[in-house]
């Protein structure tokens, strides 16, 4: 392995900037809300670059472009789904469970939430929804340690094994140290580093390849279905079902734990408008500017780069261009990606396992610094169960974030939406919901993937369904319940 001194430092100077603010942000007295939501104390600028850092991840870098230099400019649909799901997210999901989350006991997690939002005494829908955020977000975490070991293997030519324990030792360092507040506001460091990055990379590409009009000629000339919306790079048309399969990522976003954690965290209900400007400039920009990074690639790279190997486009663009220190700082843009998503799917799954099963099920009378320990405890735990299936190398980044998107998606999606708009919903109807969307995941992509159809789509259309006809065949919330939605929806509207 051989590292360009000035590469190196550029990776030094990112590492110990990322320990820095994990050393700054640690606090020997935390209470638990401090350490998993620090205190609903984000300002708007912190909550929209960490939502939409941790957001991204690795895939955003990495998967997304390999997917677009493999099939064109096709995968602009997924960028468009993942548009629009950004937005409605913020629109219509952000001031509610902000202000419900605090009006419902103040609710710190997920599974707080709707254990407080529908009374639920038995404990049963607290544990059912960490059960599904834990095993989630093992997969999820271990997407992000593969998108690392990838990225120090290519580059660098480190070992893979070496490449995933040295991506997952920083990660765990700063959120093990500083919790919440480190993680956001590494995210904002790292969100900062992405953006510029997934500009400057293409941008320099095509003054390379002689400007814009020359690399759409040349894409042309490689193949003239690759600059086709509606066929792949093959000639054969997209259907139907594969444009709305495409779009129907944006459906993910009302489910994902690690991004809606941030809308409880901001201070302020108020400042989600400017948050959600901020996080729709960042995402447009990025988006789109992914896409381009594999169209890009295509032309100056050729047909180089096969399989599981079309996700290193960004890399093989990135060494080719720039001084080592550049070089460097690049990709560390690309490191920022990987470790914002993977600090925040450790953070909460560490916190679902803490408070949801720990303190609800074993220790009910445990003390605030004995659940803050845990909770760092389990940032470790979660690790080293992620690192262990991250051992295959040869894992598409783009597959995994598909699989373990359209489960939270499914799950949750449908259960947040509805809980935060209709009071009539129901305890038993909220169950409902969990486990159909969930099972539906798995049976449609076990037994009808031939209809080419994105299971998020029938989990999401069964989910809702269950909850509402469950909802309406149960008995009617009680007072207290319907007391609490009320006071929040007086609160939205204000």
């Amino acid at each position: 392995m051989h590292i360009e001194l000035g590469t190196l430092l550029a990776l030094v100077i990112y590492f110990c900037i990322l320990a820095l603010i994990g050393i700054v942000h640690y606090k020997k007295k935390e209470d638990l809300e401090g350490y998993v939501l620090g205190g609903r104390r984000l300002g708007p600028w912190v909550t929209s670059m960490s939502a939409e850092a941790s957001d991204m991840s690795g895939w955003m870098l990495m998967g997304l472009p390999g997917y677009a230099y493999v099939s064109g400019v096709s995968a602009f649909w997924i960028a468009l789904g993942l548009t629009l799901g950004t937005f409605a997210n913020w629109v219509f999901v952000a001031k509610r469970l902000r202000i419900y989350t605090q009006v419902a006991d103040n609710s710190i997690t997920l599974p707080d939430y709707f254990e407080n939002r529908f009374n639920d005494t038995t404990n049963r829908l607290r544990i059912i929804s960490a059960v599904f955020i834990f095993i989630f977000f093992l997969i999820y975490t271990s997407a992000s340690f593969v998108a690392g070991g990838k990225l120090f293997n290519t580059a660098f030519g480190l070992d893979y094994t070496w490449s995933l324990l040295l991506t997952a030792g920083i990660v765990v360092f700063y959120t093990f140290v500083g919790g919440f507040t480190a993680v956001c506001w590494s995210d904002f460091f790292q969100g900062t580093l992405m953006f510029f990055s997934i500009l400057l990379v293409p941008i320099t590409a095509m003054y390379y390849i002689g400007g814009v009009t020359e690399t759409i000629v040349k894409l042309n000339a490689i193949n003239p279905n690759y600059f086709n919306m509606f066929t792949d790079a093959t000639g054969a048309s997209l259907s139907g079902i594969a444009i709305i399969s495409l779009l129907a990522w944006g459906l993910g976003y009302f489910g994902q734990p690690h991004i809606l954690v941030r809308f409880m965290a901001i201070s302020s209900p108020k400042e989600i408008k400017q948050a959600t400007h901020i996080a729709m400039t960042w995402v447009t920009v990025s988006l789109a500017m992914a896409v381009v990074v594999g169209l890009v690639g295509r032309v100056y790279l050729g047909d180089a780069l096969r399989g599981s190997q079309s996700e290193t486009v960004f890399m093989q663009l990135n060494g080719g261009f720039y001084s080592p220190f550049i070089a460097g700082i690049i990709t560390s843009g690309i490191l920022g990606a990987i470790m914002s998503t993977a600090s925040s799917q450790l953070l909460v799954a560490a916190s679902a396992v803490t408070t949801d099963f720990y303190k609800t099920i074993f220790r009910k009378n445990a003390s605030i610094s004995e659940l803050v320990l845990v909770s760092r405890f389990m940032v470790v735990a979660v690790s080293v169960l992620s690192l262990l299936l991250a051992l295959e190398p040869n894992s598409l980044i783009l597959d995994i974030v598909a699989y373990v998107w359209v489960g939270f998606g499914a799950a949750f999606g449908p259960m947040i939406l509805i809980s935060l708009y209709w009071k009539r919903m129901t305890l038993p109807g909220a169950t409902a919901g969990i486990i159909v969307g969930g099972v539906t995941v798995l049976v449609w992509k076990n037994f009808f993937a031939a209809t080419g159809l994105y299971e998020i789509v029938p989990g999401f259309i069964l989910s809702a369904l269950a909850i509402y006809v469950v909802s309406k065949m149960t008995k009617e919330p009680s007072a207290s319940v319907v007391s609490k939605f009320d006071e929040a929806d007086y609160l939205c509207k204000q």
